[in-house]
């Protein structure tokens, strides 16, 4: 495995979810901490919590991006996509400089998982490399059966990611256009916020086929032509 790019069971990371696409908001200081856990003095393990579409998944896979640029190997494992993997999918990832673990709670109240991430979490630990892991909850707000996983996972520092409110979402929208290249008028924006889904990563797939949209029709956006362009 090299960088970020070639991982296991097929599991990529999105070109967009990098630290530079995130609109950090309250967020700033984790924002900061998830960038320097590779350094040398860097947190050897993040807990990041908080609700759907808060930006836990982006951060994550951020992290990977991040390390592939230093140099370094990483791998972010999307619990919801690969819980029906048996758990030993987890040996020799302490090989990696960092690992990004996703929606831990869907693999939870498994023995077998439970036992698996509590043996996984020595090993980074003792390979002194770098852990984050996302999950719906804090973490001795989760469901965990095993005693001595609860304990591991309250060994990190642990952030709330706070969801953004509405001038928090026009301001990732207007940052996600200027990464595309796109201009993306504030009325329309505010168009598309408010007709829109309120999940933001359905609100960048939009954005995304708006910007194949206008590019194929080589047209400008206005409120007219995004509702022709995603039938609203």
């Amino acid at each position: 495995m090299t960088g970020s790019a070639q991982l296991p069971l097929g599991v990529g990371l999105s070109d967009d979810a990098t630290f530079a696409n995130f609109h950090a908001s309250s967020n700033a200081p984790l924002l900061e901490r998830l960038r320097g856990q590779l350094d040398t003095d860097g947190e050897p393990f993040l807990f990041l919590w908080g609700a759907p579409g808060s930006g836990r998944s982006h951060l994550l896979q951020a992290a990977c991006h991040e390390a592939g640029d230093r140099g370094g190997r990483a791998l972010y494992l999307p619990l919801r996509d690969l819980g029906h993997f048996p758990p030993h999918m987890l040996e020799d990832l302490e090989r990696l400089d960092l690992v990004a673990i996703d929606d831990l709670s869907t693999v939870l109240g498994r023995k077998r998982w439970e036992e698996g991430l509590f043996h996984f979490f020595n090993r980074m630990r003792d390979a002194n490399k770098r852990l984050v892991i996302a999950a719906e909850a804090a973490p001795r707000q989760l469901p965990t059966v095993l005693p001595d996983l609860a304990s591991r996972l309250s060994w990190g520092v642990t952030f709330h990611v706070q969801s953004l409110d509405d001038s928090g979402r026009f301001e990732a929208l207007q940052l996600r256009a200027r990464v595309r290249g796109m201009q993306l008028p504030d009325e329309v924006a505010r168009y598309i916020l408010h007709r829109g889904p309120r999940q933001l990563s359905a609100l960048f797939d939009a954005l995304a086929r708006l910007d194949h949209a206008s590019l194929s029709a080589q047209r400008k956006l206005t409120i007219p032509f995004v509702k022709q362009a995603l039938g609203w």
